[in-house]
C-alpha cells in the first residue's frame, strides 16, 4: 500500500541522515582523483607539504599526481603557444567519462564546507576525477572549456608551486569535515 511505501521511505531517509551525520556514507566509496600539473622541479617544502596531506587522506581517496613538463618561457610571444600545447597534453590524458574540475583564479569560490559535501557528490556520481592545475600563465581556454567545474582557491593569483599543497590541504580538511574529524573549526 502506499502508506506502507511510505513509512518505509521515510525510515530510509531518517537512516540515511544519521548515517551522513556520522560521517558513514560519505567516505565508502573509492574516489580516484588524478591532479595534472606543470612544473619542471618541485622545490623540497612542496614535495613534503603535498606528501604530508597525502598521507593523511582516508584510504579511499585514491590520489595520482601527473606532471607534466614546464613548456617555453612565461611572459614571452611564445608563452601562448606553450599554454596552448600544454592545454593539449592535459586534454589527451584525461581518462574517458573523468569530471574534470579546472583551478582558475576566475572560478567559483567554495567553501570548506562547501568543497566536502562536494567531495562527496564526487565520490557517489563520478568514477574518476580530474583536476588541472596551469602553469604560470594559467590553463588554456580549451582546458577552461573542458571542465566541469571551474574552482578558485581564491580571488587572488596563487604560484602553481603553492597551489599543489592548498589543492590537497583543502581536500583533507573536506574529508575530515565529512568523517566528523576535529581539523576543521567554524
Amino acid at each position: 500500500s502506499v502508506i506502507w511505501w511510505f513509512m518505509l521511505c521515510c525510515q530510509l531517509l531518517e537512516s540515511f541522515i544519521l548515517w551522513k551525520s556520522y560521517g558513514i556514507f560519505e567516505l565508502r566509496a573509492l574516489l580516484k582523483i588524478d591532479i595534472f600539473a606543470t612544473g619542471n622541479r618541485l622545490p623540497s617544502w612542496v614535495s613534503e607539504g603535498v606528501e604530508e596531506y597525502t598521507r593523511r587522506l582516508p584510504k579511499n581517496i585514491n590520489l595520482n599526481w601527473n606532471h607534466f613538463r614546464l613548456q617555453g618561457k612565461s611572459g614571452s610571444k611564445n608563452a601562448v603557444i606553450a599554454r596552448e600545447k600544454q592545454g593539449e597534453k592535459f586534454l589527451a590524458a584525461i581518462p574517458a567519462g573523468s569530471k574534470v574540475i579546472a583551478l582558475d583564479e576566475r572560478g567559483d569560490a567554495w567553501s570548506s564546507k562547501k568543497l566536502a559535501n562536494t567531495l562527496s557528490n564526487w565520490m557517489f556520481d563520478s568514477e574518476y576525477i580530474c583536476i588541472l592545475i596551469g602553469g604560470p600563465d594559467g590553463l588554456s581556454p580549451k582546458c577552461l572549456e573542458r571542465a566541469d567545474q571551474i574552482w578558485s582557491l581564491a580571488p587572488i593569483t596563487l604560484p602553481h608551486f603553492l597551489v599543489r599543497i592548498i589543492l590537497v590541504e583543502q581536500l583533507y580538511r573536506a574529508c575530515s569535515i565529512n568523517l566528523g574529524h576535529p581539523y576543521h573549526r567554524e
